[in-house]
């Protein structure tokens, strides 16, 4: 718990004790953990899902806040995130 604290306090600059839900996939992605601030300590949540994996954010860059609609999917196991199908054409680039 004290080392995921720290992640997000050094490394995203974030608020450990508002009322946020933090959440970290580690090199397997069919698994993630939760850490919660209840006012008292931390609580910790551990998922993992027997069938299938999450496609999950790798480096602070692609880490998002997600809303109580995307929480809940990925709680049922549904990818929260969506998966983008084309990829963006630059200014000036033809196929």
């Amino acid at each position: 718990m004290d080392g995921l604290a720290m992640v997000i306090a050094e490394n995203y600059g974030l608020e450990l004790y508002n009322n946020s839900l933090f959440l970290f996939c580690g090199g397997r992605n069919n698994r993630f953990k939760g850490l919660f601030w209840d006012g008292e300590g931390f609580i910790m949540l551990y998922k993992r899902f027997e069938n299938g994996h999450l496609s999950w954010p790798r480096n602070s860059n692609e880490a998002k806040e997600l809303s109580d609609q995307q929480l809940d999917w990925l709680l049922q196991g549904l990818n929260p995130l969506p998966i983008r199908k084309i990829q963006a054409v630059r200014p000036g680039s033809f196929y």
